[in-house]
């Protein structure tokens, strides 16, 4: 039993689980704006948050799992990823094939018992999702794929309540892709010199910092302007529109803490970020009540 333990507690350290807050709070706000537009309420029920928890969880681990799982002859080389479970052996690949494909099942399975459209979307957002690790090989649009994968969050969210995609809810979605693909771009100025030397496609290393800096900036900026959208589309309040403003500063302090120290990228990436996404989800909460 203590090896199993074991086990599950190096995938947990593996997959990183705490970052699930990314994603998290734009299925819940999308499911809040469909739940009171089709029900005049804000509260979806019981079922689908436990459904939404468990597509959203199992999408994640199985996305996170097999990005560990093909970059492994990547991360060993790389000092910043070397210590990684999935590389130092303390998680063996047969084990991680397993986890990929559990969650995978779970997800699909989890999708079914929401409505058919969830159920039948589900195989391409996995292809989605497990396209990031292979597009990053060969093109530095990888960073929009990513940010691709967490934008796939609000679209779930709507469907999973609705049964159908939303023009607002594709607003948010594109406001959800371009800021996650702002922020993936500074983080990924970690490993600039890596990717240049290994010939990695990645923005940082075939444009360079200051190019890098620019064009996250310009994202952030198109990010700020869906997410306008997004509450103007869905007929949102006041403090769904202060939501995407401050939104918008945290952004830009995000960015002045990066230009003032590349030793911050962490703090920036995990801290700013997660207080965004949550705060986003609250002020369209109190709009939407």
């Amino acid at each position: 039993m203590q090896k199993y333990i074991k086990i599950l507690k190096d995938i947990g350290e593996l997959i990183v689980f705490k970052h699930s807050v990314f994603a998290l709070p734009f299925i819940f706000t999308a499911m809040i704006v469909a739940s009171k537009q089709v029900n005049d309420s804000a509260w979806f029920g019981i079922k689908l948050l436990f459904l939404g928890v468990i597509c959203a969880v199992s999408a994640r681990n199985f996305a996170m799992a097999f990005n560990r799982y093909k970059d492994e002859d990547i991360d060993k080389l790389n000092p910043r990823t070397a210590s990684r479970p999935s590389v130092d052996g303390r998680v063996g690949r047969r084990n991680l094939e397993l986890f990929i494909i559990a969650n995978a099942l779970v997800f699909i399975l989890t999708a079914y018992f929401i409505n058919s459209l969830a159920f039948w979307l589900s195989f391409p957002i996995l292809g989605v999702l497990a396209g990031y690790s292979v597009f990053k090989r060969f093109s530095e649009l990888a960073h929009l794929v990513l940010g691709l994968c967490l934008g796939l969050a609000p679209i779930a969210g709507v469907v999973a309540v609705t049964g159908e995609i939303t023009i607002w809810s594709v607003l948010l979605c594109l406001g959800v892709v371009f800021w996650t693909a702002g922020f993936d771009l500074l983080y990924s100025l970690q490993d600039m010199e890596f990717d240049k030397e290994h010939k990695l496609f990645s923005i940082p290393a075939i444009y360079g910092e200051k190019s890098t800096m620019f064009i996250s900036a310009i994202f952030h900026a198109i990010a700020t302007l869906f997410w306008l959208l997004f509450v103007w589309a869905a007929g949102l309040g006041f403090s769904a529109f202060f939501g995407v403003i401050l939104s918008a500063t945290i952004l830009v302090q995000e960015h002045r803490i990066v230009r003032r120290d590349f030793s911050k990228i962490d703090r920036a990436f995990f801290t700013l970020n997660g207080y965004l996404s949550i705060l986003f989800f609250i002020f369209i909460l109190v709009s939407v009540i």
